[in-house]
């Protein structure tokens, strides 16, 4: 594993001394605070960190191996998923195999939670947790870059500029990949890169293309080199986005403006946001892994494509969406097509349809008027993209 000392996550032997290291960073014990008790982290800080000091060291300070840590965080992780979201459901996990590994790619709505929740089912029906694929841009706070690698996470290099710095990057990347598939480490990584905040989940060919830099020499085909991947679409929807209101900003302002630029601190808000935010009803489908993969990455990205939208879970807030939209665009199915083809295969009762719309006005209402269309959409664009996925003239041969 020498070759990927620069990206890949902490071995056994690094994660005591990097638990260690945690608890002695006042930054890190801050953190941990403010997450279980904001009132005392603003009224007394100093002992709020000493608590949970001694708490975290009672817990974790033994810890010395990544497969320990990760049984030992998964009753907190529980507690956090069931504290945000109303019900958490799965399909697809029973039927994979607990022997050899798997590259998941998936839809990507939220940055940390996308790949919690993947692991913690995993885990909870006894399959190994994923080494995590993230963008660089997310180590930029040494104390989050330290808790990433602790977790499994691996480093996606990402804003370079020379072609050559680029195809090393890459290389390396689809080594570090294909070395852990061959070695029963799972992969999870997002289909594209950054969070499809449009709704909008469309696979970058250049990703697949990546996956296969490291075998040209191998003498494998790239279907046969894909194959070996044991690549498996994830979808994964939300009922409620807790980051909605800013992703629609930062759309707005794109539209508008052409460029949107982080604030400093920005990631980090929205993932603690995203972690401690709302999010009704999650559902996590695990498609069936693709054993026999096209002879190019554009039609792989188009099967993966189809997986993903076929196979994404619909929930009221989307529908309801999708009918708000439907009344100010011309072209989109109207609201008793949009039922006969959706409601009926959600289960949904018109109670729960009447929920929908009274959150979603509320959404609504919290936005200024030029951003709610772009919060609409990215509720929407996800029915479409199913209705798409399931008419027969849209289904890859």
């Amino acid at each position: 594993m020498q070759e990927f000392d620069a990206i890949r996550p902490y071995s056994d032997d690094e994660t005591g001394p990097a638990i260690q290291r945690l608890l002695n960073d006042q930054e890190f014990l801050d953190m941990v605070g403010r997450f279980k008790s904001p009132a005392l982290a603003r009224w007394a800080p100093s002992l709020l960190r000493f608590f949970t000091r001694r708490w975290l060291a009672s817990h974790f300070g033994h810890v010395t191996e990544v497969d320990e840590l990760q049984a030992g965080l998964s009753g907190y992780i529980g507690e956090l998923i069931t504290g945000t979201t109303t019900r958490v459901t799965t399909s697809g996990v029973q039927d994979l195999s607990k022997d050899g590994a798997y590259l998941f790619i998936s839809n990507h709505r939220d940055i940390v939670f996308d790949p919690m929740v993947v692991n913690y089912l995993l885990f909870q029906n006894g399959l190994r947790t994923t080494r995590i694929a993230i963008g660089d841009n997310l180590l930029a706070n040494p104390v989050f870059a330290e808790m990433m690698r602790l977790n499994k996470s691996f480093i996606v290099r990402r804003n370079m500029t020379s072609p050559r710095e680029m195809r090393d990057a890459y290389i390396l990347l689809s080594g570090f990949i294909n070395h852990s598939i061959a070695n029963n480490e799972n992969i999870w990584i997002a289909q594209r890169e950054g969070r499809a905040k449009d709704g909008l989940d469309f696979t970058d060919p250049a990703i697949i293309k990546m996956f296969y830099m490291s075998c040209k020499k191998s003498g494998l085909s790239f279907a046969e080199a894909m194959n070996k991947l044991r690549i498996v679409p994830v979808s994964i929807s939300y009922e409620y986005d807790p980051c909605d209101g800013d992703k629609a900003r930062e759309l707005e302002a794109k539209a508008r403006a052409g460029s949107y630029k982080k604030a400093e601190g920005e990631d980090t808000e929205q993932i603690m946001k995203g972690l401690t935010g709302f999010k009704g009803h999650v559902h996590v489908h695990f498609g069936a892994p693709i054993v026999d993969a096209p002879e190019n990455a554009k039609e792989l990205a188009a099967l993966i494509d189809h997986e993903v939208h076929a196979n994404y879970h619909l929930h009221a807030s989307n529908l309801v969406a999708y009918e708000k939209r439907g009344l100010h665009s011309p072209g989109i199915m109207d609201a008793e097509k949009i039922r006969e083809s959706v409601v009926t295969a959600g289960n949904w009762s018109e109670d729960d349809m009447q929920v929908a719309r009274l959150e979603m006005e509320k959404r609504l209402e919290a936005c200024d008027p030029d951003i709610r269309p772009y919060l609409l959409d990215m509720y929407a664009n996800p029915v479409q993209t199913a209705l798409n996925a399931n008419t027969s003239e849209n289904t890859p041969d």
